[in-house]
């Protein structure tokens, strides 16, 4: 990481460095794929306006006033309200990598059959029993690697995330100079007028918002670094968001426009679940193919991809457990037992607890017809789970501007406490909103997994500090 020599970091390396943490391929392809095409320009604008922008710059504001805490945003909860609550807030963001986690092992399973056969067929064909039963074994055995405190992958999930962050700008480039290159490659015409581009809103349109939530989210990561960018935060961090936004608007337009000449939005339609599921595959497919490099591209595009759905599961079933259980605050209201840790120091009893929960959604996924359906399935039910801890940040926001001038945060987002807190309750009315509709599914199925999943871990968020307390309470009678 480039620093000046005060040990401060220049706006336009945080810049670069919160694209490459916030962007990749797969949200290009999923607003593709979501919203009929070309279309999604207008969501992507429209997001990123009413959503992003405020979100960004209120995690700037968060980070600065809490500029000495480590915990992010359990710490900012811990500090503008109480442990119990900031528990919570602990749980959620360790909840919603149950989902996550079930969907890594069917995502490297995906990507090495299209290192291996070349196309979407073969790994669609398989039975989706063999296919659930193969994802489990691969979840089983990395579950096993956190136990015993191993990490190999783990190195690798940043070097894979800088790969596929890579890919993705290699893509939009590569796309917009193959005409040039290749003229009679049969590439799509493109009407962008604006007629065009404005979307049918209907109900179909607004249960589908959670993708483009989940696509832009995860912004907090950052916040550690807000007072140190070198000068001024209050100007420099809002300019390096600001210059972040404007890099993440231009990849998601233009990288919608490359694929736009690749494939046509009737034909996706007609197939959904198999674009959703290898629509980024075919699309380095095509543009080997430009190119006269045959596979070469996809094959790279699929190692790297393989790479970071394992390395990142790995990562998931280990990080979020210690940062859960390791947080003094939090152990005071999880019960004994999910605190015992074996002679390598890995949590043995929290990472059952992920084998039971994201085992049961690898199972249940067995009656699913089709592999595609599968991925789909949990590409839908991630961005269901996954943005609701975000929710925690605009509470944190609200309570930090009821707090008044009590931080002494050297950046504001907003000066005035009323218009803070209206847009910290609009972001979260957007994102619970978001959640809430993007549960819905025409497939019962479908439905009932993307309800029943949050619930349930809600729910048993709720249920384990009333264990602790039992337990407490039997301690104190017994002594």
């Amino acid at each position: 990481m480039q620093k000046e020599s005060n040990g401060k970091i220049k706006w336009y390396i945080l810049s670069f460095m919160t694209f490459s943490t916030l962007w990749s391929f797969g949200n290009v392809s999923n607003g593709y794929m979501y919203f009929n095409g070309t279309q999604v320009i207008f969501s992507w604008v429209l997001m990123f306006v009413l959503y992003f922008i405020p979100y960004a710059l209120m995690v700037g504001e968060l980070g600065s006033a809490f500029k000495n805490e480590g915990g992010g945003v359990t710490s900012w909860i811990k500090g503008t309200s109480t442990a119990k609550i900031a528990y919570f807030a602990g749980w959620t963001y360790w909840a919603v990598h149950v989902s996550y986690i079930a969907s890594k092992g069917s995502g490297g399973l995906k990507a090495l059959s299209w290192m291996v056969f070349g196309n979407a067929e073969t790994y669609d064909s398989f039975p989706t029993i063999a296919i659930q039963l193969a994802t489990l074994a691969v979840f089983l055995i990395f579950c096993w690697v956190a136990s015993r405190g191993l990490n190999p992958l783990k190195k690798l999930a940043a070097i894979a995330g800088s790969s596929m962050f890579v890919m993705s700008l290699l893509y939009i480039l590569m796309m917009f100079a193959a005409p040039a290159i290749n003229p009679n490659g049969g590439y799509l015409p493109i009407d962008l007028s604006p007629d065009k581009l404005v979307p049918n809103i209907d109900f179909t349109y607004i249960t589908n918002l959670s993708i483009l939530v989940f696509a832009v989210g995860g912004i907090e990561k950052i916040s550690p670094y807000v007072n140190k960018t070198d000068g001024n935060p209050a100007r420099e961090f809002p300019k390096s968001i600001i210059f972040t936004v404007v890099m993440v608007l231009v990849c998601a337009l233009l990288g919608t426009v490359a694929m736009g000449m690749m494939f046509d939005p009737a034909e996706v339609n007609a197939n959904f679940n198999s674009y959703v599921a290898n629509g980024s595959y075919w699309a380095f497919q095509k543009l080997g193919n430009y190119y006269g490099v045959g596979n070469l591209l996809m094959v790279i595009y699929a190692a790297c991809n393989a790479i970071g759905q394992f390395s990142t599961l790995v990562v998931s079933i280990d990080a979020p457990l210690r940062m859960l259980l390791g947080d003094e605050n939090a152990r005071q209201f999880v019960p004994k037992g999910l605190l015992k840790q074996n002679d390598k120091g890995a949590y043995i009893n929290g990472i059952k607890m992920v084998v039971v929960l994201s085992g049961s959604i690898i199972l249940a996924q067995i009656v699913v017809p089709g592999a595609a359906a599968v991925l789909t399935q949990l590409n839908k039910l991630n961005s269901v789970c996954m943005p609701l801890r975000y929710i925690w940040v605009f509470v944190a926001y609200i309570l930090l501007k009821k707090a008044g001038d009590r931080f002494g945060q050297e950046y504001k987002f907003t000066k005035g406490k009323v218009l803070g807190i209206v847009l910290g309750a609009w972001c979260l009315f957007v994102t619970l909103a978001c959640c809430v509709f993007g549960m819905y599914s025409e497939d019962p199925f479908t439905m009932i997994l993307n309800v029943v999943t949050p619930v349930v871990l809600i729910a048993l968020g709720f249920i384990l500090p009333e264990i602790r307390k039992i337990q407490d309470k039997k301690e104190a009678e017994q002594a």
